[in-house]
């Protein structure tokens, strides 16, 4: 192969070697087309396979692309047929199994094909209409599947987006074929429902103690939008570039090329009498297949994003970030050097901001793990030393401002990301302007927010390096965790406890550093402990016992629960509130360090000492349920104790279809084995002599032994198939049981809080939060960080204060604060059940019948049903 028209291909449109340095698209297209030229002979397949690859993962390069096989066009047409075919025919396999981004990207390249004079006008204007005739089919609701939306809007959204790489084009070649797409598309915006995903904004406000997510511009919509404003201004767009208009006077000499005709699959059809469950249940379906690609946050005013953008380049620019985002995140160090070179004549740190954040917080679920964003973050600060740093330090500002009003989720989010991001640069940040969060109340949400920021920074670090990194404002060191996460022994103060249960927990750490058998143990405890004691004091000493002994390191505590974890398990007994006093216990012991006490009893769950029901019911137990909003320690409980059932069920669902196959392969198999047993059958009873007769005889016993082999492995397979089905259908018991304990709870403990008036109370911005009611995303400061590495931040001008401060009518003042406090545990809980909701609609939609019925009654608080359907995006 040769490295040259390989390496021209792949780096065309940038100031790299390949092309001394120079970044002129034209001079660049001109240089890969005539080595491409000299070399389509002896390397055509490889050169077509390298183009197709370019186009879907470097899409931003699309124009430069399409400009360039309309010049082979010229020269060689037999190769640009071969392009297009392999267009059409990958396009025709992405709709039948819907791969957005394929489906997106080939669009997009299609349009420049056109506007290269490769494919006729026609041809695209064909696939349009396919596109916009399927999505009106779909949401037909006498003959399509309205669930299936999602689908339909998708088709649309390819539509409008690749108009601006070839409105132009289309406007001047074939007119009246746009206008009659553009007539079809805004008839199906006429058409369909309107969803705004309030449950997926990242912002919530509250309204008299109610928490309501704030209303989402619907992205169909607001693309819609753009794509008339950018016809008003004659589809000029000032980030797409478009090099064929230097080659213009030769592309009009080549010929077009049909592109032929794609099909849309049909959408699933509907049952008959479809009820709303089942409908949620297909749209969840169709969401998970056509997932929302973007959540646009705006953190900056305006001013800061759009003042050199027109609305359409602020989406086609969104877009290049977000393929460079998609395709090269197995390559960050491309991935940053791509981001930070697109092809746009202005700057755009601030919406390449907007969007990391976008995806980072995108709701229900980011396409990426949370890690990646925090590299790629770092890696462009490091990219862009003197401007990107500073954008970053302002973003978090913003929606540190606002954090009080942000999804319970995202507010998690950010604060991994947070975290796992100054961990990148010495742990420094200006704490000197989150100093102020020691005023306020405990349960305040800035206040928690910057805690747990901490409490995560230790955990990646060490305690004494993170007090350090508070040097400017030392005050905040009330905020860390303990200091000492060393566990907290009961027994090992004779004082602390009675001089029995002193002597029979040393008793019991002799026999465990003696490396007991964990039977001995067991009947040591059934006949010294149980029946002086009883279960909870045999249930507390074993627990914290074992745990002593294995609290050196989690590699000890490890070892310990395989060794002795059957001892715990028989003194639960499959009692799910005996299994609650054991994981009280590991709190209890484990009370300095969340983290090893969200390990402990996320081992304890995997080596089934505890149940997934008795973490829900430890979780909702009152002491937990007063922290609901001033720590996520026992909601990460929960998610792990919820996850690792999920994955339970998963991974036995692939071991179910993957011995299905095994049962499919063994009955083929048999099956092939009786065949030739018959036929040596038939070659037996037709032998006319000796030697004939010996021949099938010596076949028919191979044979024979063939078919028992493949019957005893047909009939392994099946009893392995038949256990393996067992498993599933009890682990499917266990998440459903999971998730009607989870919103049982949900709805008691809401109902309870939420069934108590609270006085009336009114709350009044401050003077300094006055000044930020106008944009409250607004970015106060402009703040400066250090050119090198983005270390030294310096403020300037005076930080807010924010203060919490009511009207109220004849309440105390401590009461005011209570009432405060009751309205944001609710709108804390309410949150995490929404968002819980959200995080596992899969799940939950399979149960949704069974909460329906005996969860939602009459007698639950009408607020809790609707926070749980606007998890689902379903209707109230």
């Amino acid at each position: 192969m040769s490295t040259s028209w390989h390496s021209l291909l792949v780096r065309i449109g940038e100031r790299c070697a390949a092309y001394g340095g120079h970044a002129d698209a034209e001079d660049h297209i001109e240089t890969c087309f005539n080595s491409l030229l000299r070399d389509l002979h002896h390397h055509g397949n490889e050169i077509l396979a390298l183009l197709m690859q370019c186009v879907e993962e470097l899409p931003h390069k699309d124009p430069l692309y399409g400009t360039l096989v309309g010049l082979i066009n010229l020269e060689n047409t037999e190769f640009v047929e071969k392009v297009v075919t392999q267009a059409h025919d990958t396009l025709q396999a992405a709709l039948d199994s819907g791969n957005c981004n394929q489906i997106r990207i080939l669009m997009r390249f299609l349009t420049t094909l056109m506007s290269s004079n490769v494919i006729a006008p026609g041809s695209l204007i064909e696939v349009f209409e396919t596109l916009v005739s399927s999505a009106a089919t779909t949401i037909d609701e006498d003959g399509g599947n309205p669930s299936w939306q999602p689908r339909a809007d998708f088709y649309v959204f390819c539509i409008l987006a690749s108009l601006p790489w070839g409105g132009l084009e289309l406007a001047e070649r074939a007119p009246e074929d746009l206008e009659r797409v553009l007539a079809g598309v805004e008839a199906y915006l006429t058409l369909r429902k309107r969803n705004a995903g309030s449950a997926l904004s990242v912002f919530n406000i509250q309204d008299e103690g109610v928490e309501q997510a704030t209303e989402q511009e619907d992205f169909l919509e607001d693309l819609w939008s753009r794509i008339q404003t950018l016809m008003e201004n004659s589809w000029r767009v000032e980030s797409v570039p478009r090099p064929h208009l230097a080659f213009e006077s030769r592309l009009v000499t080549g010929p077009s090329h049909e592109f032929g005709q794609v099909t849309c699959p049909d959408a699933p059809k509907l049952p008959t009498n479809p009820t709303d469950v089942i409908m949620g249940k297909k749209r969840e379906e169709a969401e998970l297949l056509y997932p929302r690609r973007v959540g646009r946050l705006r953190i900056f005013p305006a001013a800061k994003t759009d003042e050199t953008m027109a609305p359409i380049d602020r989406f086609v620019v969104e877009e290049y970030l977000l393929d460079v985002l998609f395709f090269l995140s197995g390559c960050r160090k491309e991935c940053a050097a791509y981001m930070v070179g697109l092809p746009v004549p202005f700057r755009y740190e601030y919406l390449m901001a907007e969007t990391v954040f976008s995806q980072l917080l995108l709701l229900p679920a980011p396409p990426f793990k949370l890690i990646y964003y925090t590299v790629v973050m770092v890696d462009l600060c490091k990219a862009l030393p003197g401007a990107f740093p500073a954008v970053v330090a302002g973003a978090v500002r913003s929606l540190f401002e606002k954090v009080g009003d942000m999804d319970v989720e995202c507010r998690t989010r950010l604060v991994q990301w947070l975290s796992h991001h100054l961990s990148n640069f010495q742990f420094v940040w200006p704490w000197e302007e989150w100093a102020h969060v020691l005023e306020q109340p405990k349960w305040s949400p800035q206040r928690v927010f910057a805690q747990e920021v901490l409490e995560k920074e230790v955990r990646l670090a060490y305690w004494e390096r993170i007090k350090e990194s508070l040097h400017s404002s030392p005050n905040l060191v009330e905020l860390l965790p303990p200091k000492l996460t060393a566990p907290i022994y009961k027994y090992d103060d004779p004082q602390a406890v009675s001089a029995e249960e002193h002597r029979i927990a040393t008793e019991l750490i002799m026999m465990t550093r003696g490396k007991r058998r964990a039977r001995d143990i067991q009947v040591y405890i059934e006949e010294k402990i149980l029946p002086d004691y009883g279960q909870k004091m045999a249930i507390e000493v074993a627990v914290q016992t074992f745990l002593y002994i294995g609290s050196k390191s989690f590699t000890h505590t490890v070892g310990i629960l395989e060794k002795y974890g059957t001892v715990l398990s028989k003194l639960a007994a499959n009692n799910h509130s005996w299994q609650t006093v054991i994981i009280e216990s590991v709190a209890q012991f484990w009370k300095n360090s969340a983290q090893m006490t969200s390990i402990v009893i996320d081992r304890m769950m995997g080596y089934r000492i505890v149940s997934n029901l008795a973490i829900v019911a430890w979780v909702f137990s009152a002491d937990n349920v007063n922290r609901f909003h001033t720590s996520h320690h026992v909601w990460e409980v929960l998610e792990n104790a919820i996850n690792k059932t999920n994955n339970r069920t998963a991974d036995l669902r692939k071991d179910v279809a993957s011995v299905e196959k095994s049962v499919d392969a063994a009955t083929a198999a048999l099956a092939k084995a009786v065949a030739k047993v018959e036929a040596a059958v038939a070659l037996l009873e037709t032998a006319t002599d000796d030697e004939t007769r010996a021949g099938a005889k010596s076949k028919l016993e191979w044979a024979t032994s063939a078919q028992k082999k493949a019957k005893d492995e047909e009939s392994s397979s099946q009893e392995s198939l038949e256990v393996k089905e067992a498993l599933l259908l009890r682990a499917l018991h266990e998440q459903e049981a999971l998730f009607m304990a989870v919103y049982q709870n949900f709805a008691t403990v809401l109902t309870q809080r939420l069934s108590v008036p609270l006085p009336s109370v009114e709350v009044v911005k401050t003077d300094t939060e006055a000044e930020h009611v106008e944009d409250p995303m607004a970015v106060d400061q402009e703040t400066t960080v250090g050119a090198e590495d983005g270390d030294n931040v310096e403020i300037d001008g005076e930080r807010r204060n924010q203060k919490y401060s009511v009207k109220t009518n004849g309440v105390s003042t401590a009461e005011e604060l209570e009432v405060q406090e009751q309205l944001t545990w609710r709108k804390c809980t309410l949150g995490y059940l929404r968002a819980i909701t959200r995080h596992y609609a899969t799940e939950v939609w399979l149960v949704m019948d069974r909460i329906d019925s005996e969860i939602f009654t009459d007698t639950v608080d009408q607020l809790v049903i609707q926070t749980a359907y606007s998890g689902l995006r379903r209707s109230w």
